[in-house]
Formats: C-alpha cells, structure tokens, sequence
C-alpha cells in the first residue's frame, strides 16, 4: 500500500511563495516517478510538474514553467513543489501523485497512486 500526504498549502498574496511537501510512505521509493497535479473550482484536475525517480529530468506546464520547482530526496521519501512569483489564478487544490516508472510522465490517468490535496489560496 502506497500513502501520499501533502503539506504546504495556505494563504498567501500574490508575488508570494510557498513550499508544498509530499511525504509517501512506500518500500521502495525510487521506484517511482511523481508529479504535482491541481485542481481549480469548476475545472478538470491538470498537470503542473513531474520528476523522474533520480531527480535528474523534470517537466512542467507552460503556466507554471519558470515560477515553480520540484524536486525530490529520496532518503526521506518526500517529493517537493516551490512555488514562486504566485498568481491568484494558482488557486487550486494541489495533488501529489506516484507512478510506478521511473520515467515521469504528464498523463493523470498514468498515475498509480494519489494524495488527499492541499489547497493553496492565492489572494490579489
């Protein structure tokens, strides 16, 4: 059984930042590639970032390209958004997300395993 719990979310102004943690109780983490997904009102859940199991390769989506960062440490098991320069249109729901590969993919429907989100408010 795979576990994923999200941390991070919260108020903050736009221009603000903040650290989103992913802590996934799994055997054997590196099996795993993981990606950050968000969830707006009224819209369909979206891709924002994945990461290889290394860390070495990275992707995200246009609208967060340049503003946010992930990453991972594979001796704690946790996956990491930072999120700069925020944008009152970054309010969503934000998901964590496990696949078993260790080549990151952008498709939600690829993805094995899921958090119970956190929400991250951004005010203008």
């Amino acid at each position: 059984q795979v576990q994923l719990v999200e941390s991070g979310g919260g108020l903050v102004q736009a221009g603000g930042s903040l650290r989103l943690s992913c802590a996934v109780s799994v055997r054997t983490f590196t099996n795993y590639a993981m990606g950050w997904f968000r969830q707006a009102p009224g819209k369909e859940r979206e891709f924002a970032a994945a990461i290889s199991w290394s860390g070495a390769n990275t992707y995200y989506a246009d609208s967060v390209k340049g503003r946010f960062t992930i990453s991972r440490d594979n001796a704690k098991s946790t996956v990491y958004l930072q999120m700069n320069s925020l944008k009152p249109e970054d309010t969503a729901v934000y998901y964590c997300a496990a696949v078993r590969s260790r080549v990151l993919t952008t498709r939600k429907y690829e993805y094995d395993y899921w958090g119970q989100g956190t929400q991250v408010t951004v005010s203008s």
